[in-house]
């Protein structure tokens, strides 16, 4: 057994995978099912397996979601803000990649204490770090590694390059094909690593591209399937999650639907806020920067003309204080700004109009960040034993080691 951040897990005696399908709503699956396009999936719950809808971390981005998916801890512990945030202490507004930000241990810096070999493989590059994160420099580091990058990569003891083992060429990341290569290689590497715990973390590129029943939609979920058959095949113990959903943020005329923070708040007569977009990386052709969260950081004694400014706009669904952010949320404090704004289910937050390329987003965006893309599948591909799932609180997407490791007969 092993112990973090409150919780204990089962240390595993099969090969454990578990799969965090980039924005991932749980009527993709449905849908997918019902048209019969995941029979390895469908023929597991069949016999059994678990779905059931969950909710995601705030706010609803890749990087605090799925360090709260291997911590098993929401944000306020583990500390991962957004994908981005504002360092007080440097003075400048760094991505969260690094495993500096991280408060607590990984479930796999854990597992590597206990003598598991784990391996971790990303399709964005961007979370790599994070994951391969060892706090304790005894324990022996988790095997980490991204398809983005597989061309430049390689595993101990082998001097091939990753694609000449997995037996193809890494995709563009913006290819509808590079989540199921990072699924590939976690497949092709992991006896000759003897890795009994993986994680494999996609890209949510279609899901950002096309809503259910989109044809990219549909042959992202069929291979996802065939591969999710592959690896039940070769013995493993899975399950399967998303850090988020996805909503489309259109207005009529396919044009995204946003409202620009720093112009609002300019209008306002409100002046030095910074306006904070944390979705924001390197993958702007997903999203644009636009989501449905942002923080501003401004003068404490302003909080009371932002939230006048921006309340009663249109498509501005709550504005908090940071201490209501932090208590409703469940956020680390000292990462946010002294306010949050959550956009609503249609519309997303940017900083000014002339500081936004919106060319990769102009014909239609779909998005993410905010309250309404916080439901998310949790899947385990057997049946549960008695008193699974934990009575209590509902669950969230760090349940999901909890019930594979714990809780999968």
């Amino acid at each position: 057994m092993i112990e973090l951040c409150g919780r204990t897990y089962t240390v595993p005696r099969e090969k454990t995978a578990v799969f965090c399908i980039d924005g991932e709503d749980p009527e993709y699956l449905d849908d997918a099912l019902a048209r019969g396009l995941m029979p390895r999936l469908a023929g597991a719950l069949a016999l059994g397996g678990f779905f059931a809808r969950g909710l995601g971390q705030m706010p609803s981005f890749t990087n605090p979601n799925n360090v709260s998916i291997v911590t098993g801890a929401p944000p306020s512990v583990h500390g991962i803000s957004g994908n981005y945030f504002f360092d007080r202490a440097a003075g400048v507004e760094v991505p969260m990649n690094e495993p500096r930000f991280l408060r607590v241990p990984t479930i796999f810096e854990a597992m590597e204490r206990a003598g598991v070999r784990t391996l971790c493989v990303t399709a964005k590059d961007k979370l790599r770090a994070m994951l391969g994160a060892v706090r304790d420099p005894a324990v022996r580091a988790p095997i980490s590694l991204s398809a983005e990058r597989a061309h430049e990569q390689t595993i101990p003891g082998d001097a091939r390059m990753i694609p000449a083992i997995v037996g193809r060429k890494n995709p563009s990341i913006y290819d509808w094909d590079i989540s199921h290569y990072a699924m590939e290689m976690a497949l092709a590497l992991h006896a000759q690593l003897g890795a009994r715990l993986v994680y494999v973390s996609l890209t949510d590129y279609v899901q950002h591209k096309e809503a259910p029943g989109g044809p990219m939609a549909d042959r992202f979920h069929a291979r996802f399937d065939e591969l999710l058959g592959a690896y039940l095949d070769a013995g493993f113990v899975c399950g399967l999650t998303a850090d988020h959903g996805m909503n489309d943020k259109t207005r009529a005329d396919g044009s995204p639907d946003v409202r620009f923070l720093d112009d609002l708040l300019r209008a306002a007569g409100i002046p030095g806020c910074r306006v904070l977009l944390p979705i924001t990386d390197p993958y702007v052709v997903h999203h644009g920067a636009l989501g449905s969260y942002a923080t501003i950081y401004h003068a404490p004694g302003a909080a009371e003309k932002v939230r006048a400014a921006l309340a009663s706009v249109p498509g501005i669904e709550a504005v908090m204080t940071r201490d209501e952010a932090a208590d409703r949320l469940d956020l680390p404090a000292d990462r946010i700004g002294e306010t949050v704004v959550l956009g609503d289910r249609s519309t997303v937050l940017g900083k000014s109009r002339e500081l936004h390329d919106l060319s990769a987003v102009q014909r239609g965006l779909r998005s993410h960040g905010g309250l309404h893309e916080r439901v998310v599948p949790l899947v385990v591909c057997r049946p549960l034993r008695p008193g699974f799932p934990r009575e209590g609180a509902p669950l969230t997407n760090a349940d999901i080691f909890d019930l594979v490791l714990n809780g999968a007969t």
